[in-house]
């Protein structure tokens, strides 16, 4: 495996790290090899060249066998227009076209989430559509100094393609889980316009899809059932802003941000990374939650068929939580530290 790195900003070099390292131990068991190259890309890298990624960055990226980033973007780093500089989204997500963003939210055993729910009653993906929405306007808004204009776009043929993963996804799911397969639809098409296309293109696909449950919430009640009834769920699809927003609060429910990684998976180009940003604040204190990033790497190693080692990993980050190895505080930083996180599920990885 010829695997890009992408180091980022903040807590994003020491989670980056961290996931190398059960890799590692993750190859050798499991016996295939790994080449890694880093690819500098992100804030910091921004303030040195003007612009997030290199020149040939996408290039270099296209040509390896899987890309694995951390978080990037510092707060203070700003464009003249007000938003961050070195963000990686935008320049990703369409240089590589991964259209299809998918946010899995899972409460583990032995996680105590703020909630009264099960484990079992949060398991679920949040797949959001990756390239267009309202998030296509970044750097093309128009402004001045009294007002501001972003524009929502939703296309036919955007929504299609990403309505059908989530309804493939779900009958994946079904196969695994033993359960039905279940999409919702998640809109605001009782407002607008774009929204109600979304809606429209995702019960045309519905048509092809008889053996899968659909279900409908308008954004503002999905919020609230996410909260209230989330083992109503299985897989949701909806927009790109509404699928930043509503992931970040699912994983709330699954022990915080540092609990979720996400794919973000094309035609032909994949890269996995935590959904959650780099966390300046906090950097280098030994107190972020790798498991955000350890999960990427489970799901890069699924996509990439190697199916037994993404579940070694997976099972090694479940088995440290369960047997109470692995404890949060209540800001969802690993109580025993980043690096004694780590060590204690490359120590589990052997069990699987």
């Amino acid at each position: 495996m010829r695997l890009a790195v992408i180091p980022g900003d903040g807590i994003g070099p020491e989670l980056v790290d961290s996931a190398l390292e059960v890799l590692a131990a993750t190859s050798t068991i499991e016996g295939f090899p790994v080449d890694v190259f880093h690819e500098p890309g992100g804030a910091e890298h921004f303030v040195r060249t003007g612009e997030p990624l290199g020149a040939d960055g996408l290039d270099r990226l296209r040509e390896a066998d899987a890309i694995l980033k951390g978080p990037v973007g510092l707060p203070h780093v700003r464009r003249p227009d007000g938003t961050e500089g070195g963000l990686l989204g935008g320049v990703l997500r369409r240089g590589l076209d991964t259209f299809a963003n998918v946010r899995p939210v899972r409460l583990l055993p032995g996680v105590q989430g703020p909630t009264r729910h099960a484990p079992e009653e949060i398991d679920y993906v949040v797949v959001r559509e990756n390239t267009e929405g309202l998030y296509l306007s970044r750097g093309a808004g128009v402004a001045t100094p009294a007002a501001a204009s972003d524009q929502l776009m939703i296309t036919r043929e955007g929504t299609r393609r990403v309505v059908a993963f989530a309804f493939e996804l779900a009958r994946q799911r079904a196969r695994t889980r033993r359960e039905p397969a279940r999409v919702t639809c998640v809109d605001k098409s009782n407002v607008l316009r774009s929204y109600a296309l979304f809606r429209a293109v995702f019960e045309e696909a519905a048509a092809d899809y008889t053996d899968v449950e659909t279900d409908f919430l308008y954004a503002d009640a999905a919020a609230h059932e996410l909260v209230a009834r989330p083992g109503r769920f299985d897989v949701l699809v909806m927009e790109n802003f509404l699928g930043d927003v509503l992931s970040d609060l699912g994983a709330a429910t699954a022990g915080g941000l540092g609990m979720c990684g996400s794919a973000n998976i094309g035609a032909e180009y994949a890269y996995f990374e935590p959904i959650h940003g780099s966390a300046p604040g906090i950097a280098g204190q030994d107190r972020a939650n790798p498991v955000s990033q350890i999960v990427s790497v489970a799901m890069m190693l699924s996509h990439l068929g190697m199916d037994d080692a993404a579940a070694r990993v997976q099972g090694a980050v479940e088995s440290a939580f369960r047997d109470g190895a692995v404890t949060l505080d209540d800001a969802g930083s690993p109580a025993a530290g980043t690096r004694a996180t780590t060590r204690a599920i490359v120590q589990r990885l052997d069990a699987e």
